[in-house]
């Protein structure tokens, strides 16, 4: 897949020549809505484990990810993720409540989205630095989160999962991806409208 470099994008993703898996990430991923639990906790556990990290550090070894979560001896001895015994922990104990909480609510996305009234809150951020770490919705998805047992879900770490799962949209307004993200939600407004989904 190529990404034309020509594209006005945010600039954390860096150059599509230096750096193509995060403008790959940014141009296909990063602030579509998520409506699918595997999805919404696979970038539960990126978050988490990014904490303290580069989000590049993250991606670059996110199949590993994917192909890892077996056993704590095993994840500890497998080089191809972070190897942080806490954020290890806590990722098998988020599986539990994850299960739970989908057994209790229906689905992990009803429980999540209900922190945003179900509908992408659509910034309007010209630079990155005005992007906020934290906000009252990661606040109080942090609270609920960690009241029903959820690791590793701070305020920021929730903030940036919210950022991923499409819950915000925080791509710059001079980014080709804020105007389609926008768009999306639209659609999927209109769909609903007409019955088609």
């Amino acid at each position: 897949m190529s990404f034309d470099p020509t594209l006005p994008r945010c600039q954390w993703p860096g150059k599509v020549e230096t750096n193509p898996l995060m403008v790959a990430y940014h141009d296909t991923e990063w602030g579509v809505p998520v409506h699918d639990d595997r999805r919404h906790f696979e970038y539960l556990v990126l978050d988490a484990f990014q904490a303290g990290l580069s989000w590049s550090t993250v991606l670059n070894k996110r199949e590993n990810f994917r192909e890892a979560f077996d056993k704590v001896n095993t994840l500890l001895g497998n080089a191809g993720i972070i190897r942080n015994r806490l954020k290890i922990e806590a990722t098998i104990n988020n599986a539990r409540m994850f299960l739970e909480l989908q057994d209790r609510e229906g689905s992990f996305d009803d429980f999540i989205w209900q922190f945003v009234d179900g509908r992408t809150r659509h910034n309007r951020w010209r630079t990155l630095k005005q992007l906020p770490a934290c906000t009252a919705q990661s606040d109080a998805m942090s609270k609920a989160m960690q009241e029903l047992g959820f690791k590793f879900a701070g305020s920021t770490i929730c903030y940036a999962y919210m950022q991923a799962a499409g819950l915000v949209n925080d791509h710059v307004t001079g980014c080709f991806r804020h105007g389609q993200i926008r768009n999306m939600q639209r659609q999927r407004h209109g769909k609903r409208e007409r019955g088609q989904e």
